[in-house]
């Protein structure tokens, strides 16, 4: 295992960088392969580009190379659109597979926006739909001959907290039910294996343990048996059989290239597809291996050392993803006091302080330097400082 792999990355120097679980760090290929993209395929290439530089087949094969992270075969993966544009369309197409039914279990563990997509189309059908919420632990237990589909977030992204995936799929598919896994917090982060699940869907994003960069393109699957069953609900010309025949009428292509939607990013997938080459080489279980002892130093010397800090994540690094969660009442100054002494996390209301922790570029002695810092800033009270209290748009 040759981890970390810092040369890969390009971080500011002196900074500790404790939150890749919410926006990855510059690899340093990208910026060389934007260039490339814009100066030569764009500038001198021009349209000629979407043959010539293998732009319109970007989308399926950076599909294939995220696909690897999550057990998915070949050819199951496609890139494009947002998260939330992907949320729609699996959850859009699960309810058309079971038309009969009217009940989706999703849990308030879910990322809002998840939930917001659920009830936009549930409103939209006016079909009777009703989204049922319950507490992670009540999900199982939510799952009845009723349930249309099975939404949830695998890796709680407040607490880090992990779901049983193969059992709830289990579960899910027992009663009839089509599963959905949103993966945002868990590819490239702990091992996933779609296939062994058997879960019909899933969804995830690509700018946190993928560093695809902000905003950078998300990502479906679709179990391969599925795929001409699944309807989609967004008709974009790009998942049409054949899009440059410009028919009126909409015919999906017969594989997972009718999940695509509209033009794809050009730039954010190149970007993304060079991010990708820091994977070469590693499997999941030796990135996780390596999470775990991270994040077991911290978790201990944080006990041991700032004792005001309430662990809110699971102890067992087995149910919990590649972050670390701890309440403090004045976590958001807490967390703006840190960053300003170049360690980097984030924080989700109420009162939770976030640290992530990606062995591709951290090590052991950044935790303990972390840590420095942590103590630092509650034995002196640093978070009392009005300019660390000062509520920020995006925290």
């Amino acid at each position: 295992m040759t981890l970390p792999r810092r040369a890969q990355f390009d971080l500011p120097p002196g900074v500790i960088y404790l939150d890749g679980n919410s926006l990855g760090p510059l690899p340093a290929a990208v910026p060389g392969r934007v260039s490339a993209v814009i100066s030569s395929e764009w500038r001198t290439g021009l349209i000629r580009s979407w043959n010539h530089a293998g732009w319109m087949a970007l989308p399926a094969r950076v599909g294939d190379r995220v696909g690897r992270l999550i057990g998915a075969p070949a050819g199951s993966v496609v890139m494009g659109d947002t998260l939330s544009i992907k949320v729609y369309q699996a959850l859009a197409a699960a309810l058309e597979m079971r038309a009969e039914r009217r009940v989706v279990v999703s849990d308030s563990g879910n990322f809002p926006t998840d939930l917001y997509m659920a009830n936009g189309l549930l409103s939209t059908l006016d079909r009777g739909h009703s989204l049922r919420i319950v507490e992670p632990e009540a999900v199982i237990d939510a799952i009845d001959g009723s349930v249309a589909a099975v939404m949830l977030t695998e890796v709680d992204y407040r607490t880090g907290r992990r779901h049983d995936a193969a059992a709830i799929t289990r579960r899910a598919h027992e009663a009839g039910a089509v599963m959905i896994w949103d993966l945002a917090h868990s590819a490239g982060a702990v091992p996933v294996d779609v296939t062994a699940w058997g879960n019909e869907m899933a969804v995830g994003c690509t700018y946190k343990y993928l560093n695809g960069g902000p905003g950078a393109p998300a990502f479906i699957y679709v179990r391969p048996d599925l795929i001409e069953r699944v309807v989609p609900a967004l008709a974009g010309w790009m998942g049409h059989d054949a899009p440059f025949a410009f028919e009126l009428g909409y015919r999906p292509a017969s594989s997972i290239e009718r999940l695509r939607v509209g033009t794809p990013p050009i730039i954010q997938l190149s970007a993304l597809d060079a991010a990708l080459d820091a994977w070469e080489g590693l499997t999941m279980d030796e990135v996780h291996a390596a999470s775990v002892v991270l994040s077991e130093r911290f978790i201990a010397e944080v006990d041991r050392r700032c004792p005001d800090l309430t662990l809110v994540s699971p102890r067992d690094p087995m149910a919990r993803g590649s972050q670390v969660s701890f309440a403090f009442e004045h976590g958001y100054a807490a967390m703006q006091a840190l960053i300003a002494g170049n360690v980097i996390g984030d924080f989700r209301a109420p009162n939770i302080m976030r640290f992530g922790f990606t062995p591709l570029y951290l090590t052991e002695a950044d935790v303990v330097r972390a840590v420095d810092a942590l103590q630092r800033v509650l034995s002196e009270r640093l978070w009392d400082r009005v300019e660390y209290r000062i509520q920020n748009r995006v925290t």
